[in-house]
């Protein structure tokens, strides 16, 4: 009885928090007379924040008589995901769009759907992307997200450190070469090849996937505990403790603020993560500026893809909207059209997921000083147009194998070293099976 009564005033608290929020933020959905309609947006990342608010600004300038005026609230990854799902189980409270972490997505995609289904928007342009970027925010058939980037995983080398090691970039095709080039490193330089995320999931997540692999299968079964996948893991290991060409990330991720400086100071030589990640560079590290080349994933064998597309956002309408229509305009502007698309490079160096007008346009072929000083979209293309880049299989569990990866199968084998990878590996797929 008691935890009955407590369990409803919190929904109580919670429902008055989400109904008052709006109204402290300046009101969802109110449009003054002749004036602007107001729509809200979440984030969890500023710089998506930046990107959302020139789109708005473009939005305004090219549609003038359905004038917008878009408040982006941004808020901690985790936080905004769970203020999300209050809000859809109240009822009240969600913003009109949202920008749900793939980390996340499948959670929303249980259940009463309380996100809109864009096809409309999608069907009309779909030729002209990396249909697999669709694809993680679909569910029987229906597009619930918009796309922030293609997440094309690649290796970065820091050519100054491959140049004093005696290492040609161009001659790592394979992973045997690459650890061949590692052991170079270690013994050379007397640092570290790469390194690995002890407290996520790379380069697992992405080295397993490219090679066939996955946390699911596509039909949404568990397969975290296939045969590739324990190989690959067994792998990693043998990188780290045998081989000694790789360490654990400082702080345990590359997104970790003990990480930056590591990688900045020439703390190893080489950083296998998709080309999202350009902008961490841009902003976390410029004394390495010049020196990173982009080059290809090596591959297991010939056959395999060269890359794969990790990590994303998809941009979502919820059903709470009072302005649906608007909201999935703006939204399908933001992420559907050639210059948008073009911004997601100009402004925050992500990968967009619309090749055709926009990976071949001059804006995107041009050398990036920082990156070597190299055109990155050349290889892109070639990777996209030889089908190279495999997305994830999605289903209701990915959110969780994520989860049960970065909190458990990392820790227990690069950590603690409590279990072998695939021991790690038998016990995580059996707790995403009870589920």
């Amino acid at each position: 009885m008691y935890r009955t009564v407590v369990k409803r005033m919190m929904v109580v608290m919670v429902v008055v928090f989400l109904m008052i929020t709006p109204l402290l933020a300046g009101g969802q959905g109110d449009k003054a007379e002749g004036g602007p309609t107001a729509l809200t947006l979440w984030t969890s990342n500023a710089i998506h924040g930046e990107f959302y608010m020139d789109a708005a600004k473009r939005w305004n300038s090219e549609y003038p008589d359905q004038q917008i005026e878009l408040e982006v609230v941004t808020t901690p990854n985790v936080e905004m995901h769970n203020q999300l799902t209050l809000a859809f189980q109240a009822g009240v409270g969600a913003p009109d769009i949202v920008d749900i972490n793939i980390n996340f997505f499948s959670n929303f995609l249980k259940g009463d759907i309380q996100l809109v289904p864009l096809n409309d928007v999608v069907d009309p342009v779909r030729d002209s992307f990396v249909e697999s970027r669709f694809d993680i925010y679909s569910k029987d058939g229906k597009v619930y997200g918009l796309p922030l980037h293609v997440g094309a995983t690649v290796v970065y080398y820091n050519m100054e450190m491959m140049d004093k090691a005696g290492v040609d970039v161009e001659a790592i095709k394979t992973w045997d070469d690459f650890e061949a080039a590692g052991r170079k490193v270690r013994d050379t330089l007397g640092i570290p090849m790469t390194i690995i995320e002890t407290a996520d999931q790379r380069p697992f997540w992405p080295m397993i996937v490219q090679r066939g692999g996955d946390y699911l299968g596509p039909d949404g079964s568990v397969t975290l505990d296939s045969d590739i996948n324990i190989e690959v893991l067994e792998r990693l290991h043998s990188w780290m403790f045998e081989q000694k060409i790789a360490v654990g990330a400082p702080g345990g991720k590359t997104w970790a603020e003990e990480f930056f400086p590591f990688m900045n100071n020439g703390g190893f030589a080489a950083l296998i993560m998709p080309t999202w990640y350009m902008s961490r560079f841009l902003e976390f590290m410029p004394d390495i500026a010049g020196k990173i080349a982009v080059r290809p994933m090596p591959v297991w064998e010939e056959g395999d893809a060269r890359s794969c597309g990790i990590g994303g956002t998809g941009s979502s309408v919820t059903t709470q909207s009072e302005h649906i229509e608007l909201a999935k305009k703006f939204n399908a502007y933001a992420k559907l059209t050639v210059e948008s698309n073009k911004k997601l490079w100009e402004i925050m160096r992500f990968d967009p997921p619309r090749w055709d007008g926009v990976w071949d346009s001059p804006e995107l072929l041009k050398p990036d000083p920082y990156f070597y000083n190299e055109p990155i979209f050349e290889m892109l293309i070639e990777l996209a147009e030889a089908d190279q880049i495999p997305s994830p299989n999605s289903g209701e569990l990915l959110a969780d194998a994520q989860t049960v990866v970065r909190n458990s199968v990392s820790y227990w084998v690069f950590e603690d070293q409590s279990r072998t990878p695939e021991e790690a590996l038998r016990e995580a797929a059996a707790e995403l099976r009870r589920k």
